[in-house]
C-alpha cells in the first residue's frame, strides 16, 4: 500500500492545504521523508463532519450484522498490511517490533470483539413493558426501550499505542459499532501508520457500501485542528487518550458548545502499588523483581505504569528495596515514542529529583542518545507528601516513587485521599485480610480496576474489563474505554410508548426480528435460536 501523506475524507483522498508535516524517527530523531503530510485546513474538516453528519441517519440503519463484518473487514484489512504496517509502526515509534505484533493482534481482537457484541444484542438493552388496559386506578400503556447511538465520535489517536488506541482502536471501533461515524484525528507521532490503518477502514467501508461519511481520517499539527472538530455542531461525543492538559482543553471546548457533548477522556494515572506486611515478607525480593520489569516495559510509556510504591518501614522494606535497585540498575535505557515525550520525562525525572526529601534508590543503565529514556527509582516519607502533594503527579515514564510508610495506617490515609487512578494494586497474603479490606473500600471509590498480586500494565480486552477510574485518571468514572461496555459510551436510552410494531425498532419489534435477548415484564427472555 503506497503512502501519500493525504486526508482521507469520507471516500475521498485529498492533499491538504495546510503547513507540512514529516514523521520522525525517535531512535535517530531524523525526519521520515516520504512522504509529506499536509495539515488539514478548516474546510477539509467542516467537509469530513458534514460528511459523518450525512452518515448517521443511514449507518444507524444497518443491521448489526452489517456493522459486524465491516469490523471483522477492518481487522483482517489490518492483518493484511503484514510487515509493511509493522515496519512504518518501528520506524515511527522506536517501539520493538515485537511489541508492535502484539498490539497489532490486540487491535484486531478488540475489532472482532465488537462484532460479537453487535451480534449478541445485549448492548441494545431491549427492554418491554407490556400494557396493563385493567390495572387500577390508572391503566398502563405499552412501553419499550432501547439504546440508539448519539451521532457522529470525534477520537483522537493516541502517542503510546500507535494500533491499539489509535485510528482502528478502541474508541473507533466501539463508536463503530454503536452505529456512530467517525472522524480521527491521526497522532503527530505515527502518520504513515495511520495512514496505512485509515485506508483499510476506507476500503472496507467502500466495499461494504456504507455511507461515504463513516469514517475519516484528518492529520493537523498542534490544537487548531482538534478544537475545530470538537466544535463542530455535527460531532456528539469525543474520545481522548492522552495529557491531563488536552483533555482538560477538550472538555472545556465541549462544555462551551450551544450544544454541550460528552468527552470521554483518559488522562493521567500513577497507579499506586500497596505492598501489605505479610507479602513484604514472603516475597521481598520476587516483588521487586516483577516491579522493576512492569516500570520499564515499553519505556514505561503506559498509562497504568506503576509510578508510586507503598509499604512499612522494616528490614522487609529494605530487602525490596535493594533487590528493586539492583534490578534496575541492569535495565537498558529504551527509545521513547518522541522527542517531545522524551523531553517531558526528563523534565519530570528532574523535578522530582529535586524535590526536599526526595532520595533516589538506583537508576538504569545510561541513555546513549536519542530519545533514550534511562528508568529511576526513588524514595520518600509519607510525611513528606503532606507537604509536597507534587510529588504525585504523573511522570510519564520508566520513573516510580517508594513511599515509606510508619504504619498501615498511613498506607490507608494515602488511599483515601489520592486523587482518581486507572489502577490499584495491592501485593497481600492470607494474614494481610482485614488491611487490605480497608484498601479496597478506599480504592473503590478512586480506581477503575483494583488488582492482587499482579501489576496492571497488561489490559486485557474482554467484557468485564475496566479502563477507566474516578477523575482525572478519566473524565467520566462511569464509562470504560476498553473491553465491550466501553460501546455505552456512544449510545443512549430511547422509550417508546404506545407503538405500532412497524414503527419500532427491529430491537423490539414483537416476533425479535433480530433474534437477541431482551427482558420483558421484568423476565430476561432468550432468542429462539
Amino acid at each position: 500500500m503506497q503512502l501519500t501523506g493525504e486526508q482521507l475524507i469520507g471516500y475521498q483522498v485529498i492533499r491538504g492545504k495546510g503547513r507540512e508535516l514529516l514523521a520522525i524517527n525517535p531512535d535517530n530523531q531524523q525526519a521520515i521523508s516520504t512522504p509529506v503530510f499536509n495539515c488539514a485546513t478548516s474546510d477539509l474538516v467542516d467537509q469530513a463532519c458534514e460528511l459523518a453528519e450525512q452518515a448517521f441517519d443511514p449507518l444507524r440503519a444497518t443491521a448489526p450484522e452489517t456493522r459486524a463484518r465491516f469490523l471483522e473487514a477492518i481487522a483482517d484489512g489490518i492483518l493484511e498490511l503484514g510487515s509493511t504496517l509493522i515496519e512504518r509502526a518501528h520506524i515511527e515509534t522506536g517501539l520493538p517490533v515485537a511489541r508492535l505484533e502484539g498490539e497489532r493482534g490486540r487491535t484486531a481482537s478488540q475489532l472482532r470483539l465488537f462484532a460479537t457484541v453487535l451480534r449478541q444484542g445485549r448492548w441494545q438493552t431491549a427492554t418491554f413493558d407490556t400494557a396493563l388496559s385493567d390495572r387500577q386506578p390508572l391503566p398502563r400503556p405499552d412501553l419499550r426501550l432501547c439504546k440508539i447511538p448519539l451521532g457522529p465520535v470525534v477520537v483522537f489517536g493516541a502517542s503510546n499505542f500507535p494500533l491499539a488506541f489509535s485510528v482502528a482502536g478502541g474508541d473507533t471501533a466501539s463508536a463503530l459499532a454503536a452505529g456512530c461515524p467517525v472522524v480521527v484525528k491521526a497522532h503527530r507521532a505515527h502518520l504513515g501508520t495511520s495512514e496505512l490503518v485509515g485506508r483499510v477502514i476506507q476500503e472496507a467501508a467502500r466495499r461494504l457500501e456504507l455511507p461515504e461519511g463513516t469514517f475519516s481520517l484528518v492529520v493537523g499539527d498542534g490544537s487548531d485542528v482538534g478544537q475545530q472538530l470538537v466544535s463542530h455542531p455535527a460531532i456528539k461525543a469525543v474520545g481522548f487518550t492522552g495529557s491531563r492538559s488536552g483533555g482538560l482543553a477538550l472538555m472545556r471546548t465541549a462544555a462551551a458548545r450551544p450544544e454541550p457533548i460528552p468527552v470521554y477522556a483518559e488522562m493521567s494515572s500513577i497507579n499506586p502499588v500497596f505492598l501489605l506486611p505479610g507479602a513484604l515478607a514472603q516475597r521481598a525480593n520476587a516483588i521487586a523483581t516483577s516491579f522493576v520489569d512492569a516500570l520499564v516495559m515499553g519505556a514505561g510509556q503506559f498509562c497504568t505504569n506503576p509510578g508510586v510504591v507503598l509499604a512499612v518501614e522494616g528490614p522487609d522494606l529494605e530487602t525490596f528495596l535493594a533487590q528493586a535497585g539492583a534490578s534496575l540498575s541492569e535495565k537498558a535505557a529504551q527509545t521513547m515514542l518522541t522527542p517531545g515525550i522524551h523531553s517531558a520525562y526528563e523534565k519530570g525525572v528532574n523535578r522530582v529529583a529535586a524535590e526536599i526529601g526526595i532520595e533516589p534508590v538506583a537508576s538504569g543503565k545510561a541513555q546513549s542518545g536519542g530519545s533514550q529514556a534511562q528508568g529511576h527509582l526513588y524514595q520518600t516519607t509519607a510525611a513528606s507528601l503532606l507537604s509536597n502533594s507534587g510529588l504525585l503527579e504523573e511522570v510519564f515514564g520508566p520513573a516510580a516513587i517508594v513511599i515509606r510508610c510508619q504504619s498501615v495506617e498511613d498506607m490507608l490515609a494515602f488511599a483515601r485521599s489520592i486523587e482518581g487512578q486507572l489502577t490499584a494494586t495491592l501485593h497481600m497474603e492470607n494474614q494481610d485480610q482485614a488491611i487490605a479490606q480497608g484498601l479496597v473500600q478506599a480504592m473503590e471509590k478512586k480506581a477503575g480496576r483494583i488488582l492482587v498480586n499482579g501489576f496492571p500494565t497488561g489490559v486485557e480486552v474482554c467484557d468485564s474489563m475496566v479502563h477507566g477510574g474516578a477523575f482525572p485518571a478519566t473524565s467520566d468514572s462511569r464509562t470504560t474505554s476498553v473491553g465491550s461496555t466501553a460501546i455505552e459510551r456512544f449510545l443512549r436510552p430511547v422509550c417508546y410508548q404506545n407503538f405500532s410494531d412497524a414503527l419500532l425498532p427491529d430491537a423490539l419489534k414483537q416476533d425479535n426480528p433480530l433474534n437477541i435477548w431482551r427482558q420483558i415484564d421484568g423476565q430476561p427472555t432468550a432468542p429462539n435460536r
